[in-house]
């Protein structure tokens, strides 16, 4: 195989790995971005087709790239983001190759040895970005379950039509999961869903988006060792909320109201019946709890800061269950398709470097690893709650551009787009 020596390879040619790519080529570092597929595949081919952002647009802001639409407190739907980021990609000509699989990394010679599908590299530094959604999970029972019912995971789900004729059974009530729903819900679907302990977040309160309110309060700001769970921030599910149609909340209460069959979470499934926990009010009240609390601090930081904004009046639980089913015979009611909304677990196998802790995950300070030169981009609170989306990816490809030149690098801004404002 042809050996090419390379000063940087990033591994993931995604918002990640492309973001610390514009810092190096206006810092003039040689390096070359390797994509399994193409810069927009997570979004093209893993996302269904009434997706959107669920945070609003102004906080799109990919280094030299900041949103510059009409819209800044819309939500981009699926098509506009695989052309944001096409555009990202435009605006400066990375060094991307698209197609080429890497298959192994190992240290070698003071660094790297890169083995790829079409040759290898040798570099210092190795930076990893290929995001936080490593391998699907789908739990083992699965495979014992009717064949005759499909069953997909959350990224392989596109539409309602592309689904067979019958009732769907979603498991997870994520972000991932509650939209699903909807989507299946406004399609006229008969849905049953496992509602798992997912927090949920009001859209708008008081007259704002609440992600507005949050930026004003910093909350975007804080570092994960300022969070008062620590690394434990990392684990936490997203909470639930939607950007469809202007944005809404997503109350999984009212689906109920509507005739969404809710069901306590997903214990096991066997001879084709699920059995669930007895844990549906109490996920439904963690959740609205959760919400309650972020409301409270807005109001806090409101008064504090002598703001003028409308009152809005507390939740009021639309319904409560009544104990819910223990179980449910799948065919009996009608369900042909499972829709597993789960997660996802990393898949680092291809790593041969000595930086994982016992679960398989890397272990990291700000990306980098405690072998010098290796290190890791775009995973969830990497540094901030925004390191794994658009919002925060810029501030951590900065600190490691900086790392590899041995000098601090700024962040970039709408009006830093030349090297002159970096260097």
């Amino acid at each position: 195989m042809t050996e090419t020596k390379c000063p940087v390879v990033i591994v993931g040619g995604g918002q990640a790995g492309l973001s610390l790519s514009w810092y190096l080529c206006r810092l003039d570092v040689a390096h070359v971005v390797l994509e399994a597929r193409t810069a927009c595949h997570a979004w093209e081919d893993e996302r269904w087709d009434s997706f959107s952002l669920v945070t609003p647009n102004w906080q799109c802001d990919l280094p030299g790239h900041p949103y510059r639409g009409d819209d800044p407190h819309g939500f981009m739907v699926k098509q506009e983001i695989v052309e944001y980021v096409q555009g990202f990609v435009k605006s400066f000509d990375p060094p991307l190759r698209c197609g080429v699989r890497v298959t192994d990394v190992s240290r070698a010679d003071g660094g790297y040895r890169v083995e790829t599908t079409d040759g290898v590299y040798v570099a210092a530094h190795v930076v990893i970005a290929t995001g936080a959604y490593g391998e699907a999970v789908i739990p083992g029972y699965a495979s014992a379950i009717d064949p005759a019912i499909t069953q997909i995971h959350s990224q392989a789900y596109r539409n309602p039509h592309a689904l067979p004729e019958g009732a769907v059974l979603v498991v997870g009530s994520g972000q991932s999961g509650a939209q699903i729903v909807e989507d299946l819900h406004l399609a006229g679907r008969k849905v049953h869903l496992c509602v798992g302990n997912a927090p949920r977040v009001s859209r708008f309160y008081r007259a704002r988006d609440v992600v507005d309110w949050l930026a004003d309060m910093k909350f975007y700001d804080l570092t994960v060792d300022r969070h008062p769970l620590r690394d434990g921030a990392r684990d936490k599910t997203n909470h639930y909320v939607t950007g469809r149609n202007g944005g809404h909340d997503l109350d999984l209460r009212q689906f109920a109201l509507e005739g969404v069959d809710l069901h306590g979470s997903l214990k096991n499934i066997r001879d084709d019946v699920a059995c669930f926990g007895n844990d549906l009010a109490e996920n439904l009240d963690d959740a609205d709890r959760t919400n309650a609390n972020i409301k409270a601090s807005i109001d806090a930081y409101i008064a504090r800061e002598g703001i003028t904004a409308p009152t809005e009046a507390p939740y009021v639980p639309v319904w409560t269950p009544d104990g819910g089913n223990a179980s449910l015979d799948l065919k009996a009611a009608g369900i042909t398709s499972i829709i597993w909304c789960i997660g996802f677990r990393p898949d680092y196998r291809w790593i041969d470097v000595p930086v994982f802790n016992g679960r398989g995950q890397p272990v990291w300070h700000r990306g980098e690893t405690e072998q010098p030169g290796l290190a890791f981009l775009g995973l969830p609170w990497q540094h901030t709650w925004g390191s794994a989306r658009f919002s925060g990816i810029s501030r951590d490809a900065a600190y490691l551009a900086g790392r590899i030149v041995g000098r601090p690098v700024p962040v970039a801004d709408a009006s830093s787009a030349r090297l002159g404002a970096l260097v």
